[in-house]
């Protein structure tokens, strides 16, 4: 498994949009993993908006690295490859960007198409925020209701984050801590606790934490 960081949109789907000209411009963004399902998010704007005068786009998978773009009738280089340069800025993967043009009448020209179809991929992307993917270790740790608070007094300094409490005999808390740190945590947890709680791993998986 290739377990280097890698960034995806936040929301798995966001939209803004803007007038530039009288022309109407709107950035969508989605989450998708297949080239299938970029193409799929693409036929469905033409079909939803088929009234529109573009529908220009690019996507990025991590899998295979692969990047595609389309024009769709703008002049070459206008429209799709600043899609995908905003995408590619930002470092995203996994990622589908389709602007939507209805023409207002007036030429924007090959720079001020540039900059306009620029702007829908970024509004897009700051709609939908950015996260960081990285691999993180699941763990579980169980202290006496007496020691509880030394525990979270220590996970913070760790990066440890708790996701869920369970109040039973004992407090067992579900957390996760980025992949690799398990031992400095542990080692926090016995100079804390003289011994007595300890974090277990019960997986390691990548996660996502926003960024932007």
């Amino acid at each position: 498994m290739d377990e280097k960081d890698y960034f995806i949109p936040f929301e798995a789907y966001a939209e803004d949009g803007f007038v530039e000209k009288r022309s109407k411009f709107t950035g969508r963004l989605w989450r998708v993993e297949t080239p299938e399902e970029a193409m799929a998010k693409i036929k469905q704007m033409r079909e939803t908006y088929w009234d529109a005068t573009h529908h220009c786009s690019a996507y990025i998978l991590r899998e295979g690295n692969i990047m595609r773009y389309s024009d769709d009738g703008e002049p070459q280089g206008t429209a799709g490859m600043p899609i995908l340069e905003v995408l590619r800025h930002e470092n995203l993967v996994n990622v589908c960007c389709v602007v939507t043009r209805y023409f207002g009448g007036v030429l924007l020209g090959t720079g001020g198409l540039v900059r306009a179809y620029t702007k829908g991929a970024q509004i897009a992307v700051a709609a939908a925020g950015i996260q960081q993917m990285s691999m993180f270790s699941v763990v579980l740790i169980a202290c006496p209701y007496n020691l509880l608070g030394v525990v979270q007094q220590v996970l913070p300094a760790h990066d440890c984050t708790v996701e869920d409490t369970d109040y039973g005999a004992d407090v067992t808390l579900t957390g996760s801590v980025p992949a690799g740190t398990e031992e400095a945590l542990n080692r926090a947890l016995a100079d804390a606790t003289a011994g007595q709680v300890y974090a277990e791993v019960m997986e390691t998986k990548f996660m996502g934490r926003r960024i932007k």
